[in-house]
């Protein structure tokens, strides 16, 4: 089973404003490649509130690629993999607004929320955000910035894999009663749990 965890940076508010993309392969139970990609956002305006929390200014993309062209680099890393992000709901939104400014198709792909995961197997943290878990596991991140927290995201649901003797991604997934999310040309489907 391919999976990939992966994190947006947006340059505002809005979601479809894609800034950054960091990407975590996991293979044989261990992450195997992390990448990340500075994006151009189409409309290049950035916040300060933004900047502040992962600091890309506009300087730092201008020569970058625009969304699709950057995503379509991974098309055939995508093709097959179940993908995870920690609060899933933010990153397809923003992967769903970008490619709607674009008037471009959805891919077609699964994915699971590593936080939703969390909730259920780690329910004695104060918080589920990454950097609470990287504590909790004892591992140290640069939290903001895409290609980290992807590579993060990763590491904790290996972790929780480990905790429910899963021997595939998507098997932790079944044993916390969690309909995995879809996106397909012309929608969508959240990601969600079941209550216990």
């Amino acid at each position: 089973m391919k999976a990939i965890a992966i994190d947006f940076e947006t340059a505002n508010e809005q979601r479809g404003s894609a800034c950054s993309v960091g990407l975590a392969w996991i293979e044989d139970g261990a992450v195997t490649r992390v990448e990340e990609r500075l994006i151009r956002p189409k409309d290049m305006r950035f916040s300060s509130f933004n900047i502040a929390i992962h600091g890309i200014r506009p300087e730092h993309v201008e020569d970058a690629g625009e969304f699709p062209e950057v995503m379509d680099e991974f098309a055939d890393d995508f093709a097959g993999a179940t993908l995870i992000a920690h609060n899933a709901s933010f990153d397809f939104s923003v992967w769903r607004n970008a490619l709607d400014a674009y008037r471009q198709p959805y891919p077609t792909l699964s994915y699971m929320c590593s936080v939703k995961m969390a909730r259920r197997l780690m329910p004695e943290l104060p918080s589920h955000k990454l950097n609470i878990i990287a504590d909790y596991l004892g591992l140290r991140f640069v939290h903001h910035n895409a290609a980290e927290d992807a590579a993060m995201c990763a590491e904790a649901v290996l972790a929780m894999a480990r905790q429910v003797k899963a021997a595939r991604i998507d098997d932790v997934a079944r044993a916390i009663n969690m309909r995995v999310g879809r996106l397909y040309p012309g929608g969508y489907e959240a990601c969600s749990c079941k209550a216990s």
